[in-house]
């Protein structure tokens, strides 16, 4: 079949684009969900029966509220050894003390990839644990229409005001009963919007109009992205957060009255910091957040201060509803968070522990076929039937220590059944769809295989070549293929514990991409058999059309797969810069050689010899053509007289040619030894930092104006007058921007503090308009 390479490429495409959605299908597998909240505000989250027969209780009703006022201060990029760690000691005297010494629980919360804001926001307030997609919608955050905290809340009365990243108005629009967003984006930002949302505190801490109140501060992470977790602003922005936990704490405690209930502070981050600043991954110091609960409910700490338990950050929307008084979210997977309702009676915790069961086991029901057979399930009906034991002796007025052994029993079946049904609806969530994946894999890489081997024929001049199917598709190769695809699909449906999306696909379309991939498989094999048949021609003339590849070639070659594969690895995306500088020394050493054995080593005689002279005169002829000189027609006769590859090249390009792999070699070294450290370890010293330090502002300013200075020199040879003085203000116009926003500084300029940056930048725009003006 023959086609012109346009229509060739545009089927290529088309099938490549088949291969990447059934990849990424497979790659983004459903999230955990329960019923939409649509159907939520029509029927109610249902709750469990009393567990026992005959009994009569009021488990059926959602239990009164155990805080009157809550308030959620969640400091963005807050890691917990910026709590629990020295900095803590140092900046957060007064959050260290009541950790220590006051009525307070703290824990680590383990926050799961992706650590960005958006989805964090979801898990916090829904209980769910969002997926990769989450991070494509995290610059443009639609409205949460799953099962949340916020929208139970609003739906029970209560009152919230919200301040802080603008985030939480997209995710819960019409919400709040007052709010003020501010926009994340600009990460240069420090003060401004943190202080927009303090502001606002004074006036509210004063008033009783409001129920909940969240605030979500942004400029430590801002600070991160800029400077990273160990810079010298991190401290100020800790002891800034330190006064205002220690603000709302006292206001809240001066509210709260005999017979009213306690309120609670808790302190919470989205995500944490790695030691670049950034997040979005895996590390600990991205996933590890502190999580404190602040109330006068709570018992005084005594004794020394222990490691702080770790928990999941999902558990905090069930521990919220359960101490606002709200049902558990229906798509929630987190646990109850036991200390913080443990001054409660037995009764009370079984009963908030029996709920959150209930509610992860009516999530597995909807969400997994088998649920019978899981072992949270199991356990979960077991410790369901010694709660119905333990409340017969509680109802038969039972107090003797009998009770309250069997209490402690059912109280930790309980959180038994809690840990694996939650990790059991955890796993679902990271349940990649392997065969689907590796079937879009496999069209992706027969479709980029088939493209190496045509592309030669598809860039020649006529751009038209055979494809090899016709053939292929009437072999038996191709049937026995379709056969044996068939056949492990066959395999992989019947064994699957849990149904792909490949699988259930309807059986014309599965069929369909068999026969897909083995007509593909046999395109490629035909492709090759005919390269091979091609390549055992005998040449005529072997010494004009050599065309073996040479070392650099292979090197080039070799450099460009290897350095592709490489990106399949995390750590070699994080640590890519190494990888480049072992490709350039290789390279330039390999350059070197081949310009030592063409300049020096071969012989006069030699094939290769001649035809690197005649390729030198060739150029050189080209170059004489360009400028419409003339000169003496050379034809074979003429080159076989020539006696040395000076006639054609000078010497002094010649050792410019042999000595520019060092220069390159001695540039890369100067370049590498400015960041050394790499990404891992970018906080620690380098002389990129010591560079970029103000008190180097002079050595950093002097080698900026040496490189403009090189730069001009170096390229304005070969321009008009006009480019060299448009290429002179340019790169006049470079130094006075870096110049402008405190880099670097002007050679006249002695005092940074006589003139500001925003009067710098206006005289510069200024300057510039003149001279585009005139």
């Amino acid at each position: 079949m023959r086609l012109r390479s346009g229509v060739f490429a545009s089927s290529c495409l088309l099938v490549e684009a088949l291969g990447v959605a059934l990849f990424l299908r497979g790659f983004f597998p459903l999230p955990v969900r329960s019923l939409p909240r649509s159907e939520a505000r029509r029927d109610p989250p249902a709750e469990p029966a009393p567990p026992g027969s005959g009994m009569v209780s009021n488990w059926t009703k959602i239990p009164p509220p155990l805080f009157k006022k809550v308030v959620i201060v969640l400091i963005d990029a807050l890691r917990d050894d910026f709590v629990f760690g020295s900095k803590g000691k140092q900046f957060m005297p007064y959050t260290t003390q009541v950790i220590e010494k006051g009525t307070s629980h703290s824990f680590i919360a383990e926050a799961k990839p992706p650590t960005v804001t958006m989805p964090r926001i979801k898990a916090l307030t829904t209980g769910s644990i969002p997926g990769f997609i989450d991070v494509i919608v995290n610059l443009n955050s639609p409205a949460l229409l799953d099962d949340n905290l916020i929208w139970q809340a609003k739906t029970a009365g209560k009152r919230i005001i919200f301040y802080g990243d603008d985030t939480w108005v997209k995710l819960f629009p019409k919400h709040f009963v007052e709010y003020d967003g501010t926009t994340s984006f600009f990460v240069s930002d420090f003060t401004e919007v943190d202080d927009n949302v303090t502001r606002h505190l004074d006036r509210v801490l004063k008033r009783e109009d409001w129920d909940i109140l969240i605030l979500h501060y942004l400029g430590l992470d801002h600070i991160g992205h800029m400077t990273g977790p160990n810079s010298p602003l991190v401290g100020p922005k800790l002891h800034e957060m330190d006064n205002i936990l220690k603000k709302i704490h006292i206001s809240l405690l001066s509210k709260e009255g005999e017979s009213s209930l306690p309120n609670l502070l808790v302190v919470c981050g989205d995500h944490g910091m790695s030691e670049t600043g950034s997040h979005g991954g895996s590390s600990e110091g991205e996933v590890h957040t502190p999580l404190l609960f602040i109330s006068s409910a709570f018992e005084k700490r005594s004794g020394p201060l222990t490691q702080p338990k770790l928990v999941q950050q999902t558990d905090l929307a069930t521990t919220l509803a359960v101490g606002l008084g709200l049902p558990i979210s229906r798509n929630s997977v987190g646990n109850l968070i036991l200390p913080v309702v443990g001054d409660k009676t037995m009764r009370e915790q079984l009963r908030f522990l029996h709920l959150n069961g209930f509610q992860l086991s009516r999530l597995l029901q909807e969400n997994t076929p088998a649920y019978e057979k899981d072992p949270g399930y199991e356990h979960f009906k077991i410790a369901e039937k010694s709660h119905g034991n333990w409340i017969k002796l509680y109802l038969d007025g039972n107090n003797s220590e009998i009770l309250l052994n069997l209490g402690k029993k059912v109280l930790k079946q309980y959180l038994e059944a809690l840990k694996t049904l939650s990790s059991s609806l955890s796993k679902q969530v990271a349940q990649y769809d392997m065969y689907s994946m590796l079937v879009g894999t496999v069209i992706v890489l027969e479709v980029l295989f088939l493209l190496l081997l045509i592309t030669p024929k598809a860039l020649s001049s006529r751009a038209e070549f055979e494809v090899p199917l016709s053939p292929p598709l009437f072999s038996l190769l191709f049937y026995l293929m379709c056969l044996m695809l068939c056949a492990v699909h066959v395999i992989v449906c019947t064994s699957a514990e849990s149904l792909c999306y490949f699988c259930s696909m309807s059986w014309l379309t599965a069929v369909g991409v068999m026969v897909l991939i083995s007509a593909l498989m046999c395109g490629i094999l035909s492709a090759i058999g005919k390269i091979l048949e091609s390549s055992r021609v005998p040449v005529k003339n072997p010494v004009v059309s050599n065309s073996s590849w040479s070392e650099v070639d292979v090197l080039i070659l070799a450099g460009t797969i290897g350095h592709v594969l490489s990106l399949g690895a995390s750590s070699f995306i994080e640590e890519e810069h190494q990888t480049w500088y072992f490709l350039i020394n290789t390279l330039c050493l390999a350059l070197c050689q081949e310009l030592c054995r063409n300049y020096f080593l071969l012989k006069e005689g030699d094939p290769q010899h001649s035809i690197t002279l005649k390729q030198s005169f060739d150029n050189v002829k080209e170059a004489y053509e360009c400028k419409n000189i003339d000169i003496p027609a050379a034809g074979d006769s003429k080159l076989g007289k020539v006696t040395s590859s000076a006639e054609f090249i000078k010497g002094s390009d010649k050792w410019i040619s042999l000595a520019s792999p060092w220069i390159i070699l001695i540039c890369c070294r100067l370049l590498r030894s400015l960041n050394q450290t790499g990404v891992q370890w970018a906080h620690r010293p380098d002389f990129g930092h010591w560079l970029t330090s103000s008190e180097h502002k002079s050595e950093l300013s002097f080698l900026a104006a040496v490189s403009l200075v090189m730069i001009f020199i170096l390229v304005q040879r070969k321009c008009s007058l006009v480019s060299k003085i448009a290429m002179a203000l340019g790169l006049l116009g470079v130094y006075s921007y870096r110049a402008a926003i405190g880099n670097i500084i002007f050679p006249w300029q002695r005092d940074s503090k006589d003139i500001s940056k925003e009067i710098q930048m206006a005289l510069l725009l200024w300057m510039f308009q003149q001279v585009l003006w005139d």
